[in-house]
C-alpha cells in the first residue's frame, strides 16, 4: 500500500494507540516507512472506536458559545469535558493561545 500523505511504502506494524493521552493498547496497522503515518483497517478502526466509547472519550469534542460577563468574555465548557478534566468551581486554569484559531486550556498544576 502507498501512503496517502507522502506516497511512501507502508509496512505492517503494531502501533501503540492513544486518544487524549489515554493509551488504548497496540493495534495492527500499515505504517509508512517514509513519514510514519499509520493506517488501520476497518475492523481495527471499529475496535478502537468501541474502546473510545467504553472510556467515554468518543464524541468528547463539543461546540460551545462565547458569552459576555461584565467586561469579560466567558467560554462555557460542556459537562462532559468538565467531568473528563475534573474541573471544579474556583479552580485555576491557564489559557495559552496557540494560533489565531487554537486555544489551549491547562487545568490543574
Amino acid at each position: 500500500m502507498k501512503c496517502v500523505l507522502c506516497g511512501g511504502k507502508t509496512i505492517p506494524k503494531m502501533i501503540e494507540y492513544k486518544e487524549l493521552e489515554i493509551p488504548f493498547g497496540r493495534f495492527k496497522a500499515e505504517s509508512c516507512e517514509k513519514c510514519g503515518e499509520s493506517y488501520f483497517d476497518e475492523n481495527t478502526a471499529g475496535e478502537i472506536q468501541q474502546k473510545s466509547k467504553q472510556l467515554g472519550l468518543f464524541g468528547l469534542a463539543k461546540k460551545t458559545t462565547v458569552a459576555e460577563v461584565g467586561n469579560s468574555m466567558a467560554i462555557r465548557i460542556p459537562k462532559e469535558i468538565v467531568s473528563f478534566l475534573s474541573l471544579k468551581r474556583g479552580m485555576e486554569v491557564t489559557l495559552t493561545p496557540k494560533s489565531k484559531h487554537d486555544l489551549e486550556i491547562h487545568a490543574g498544576t
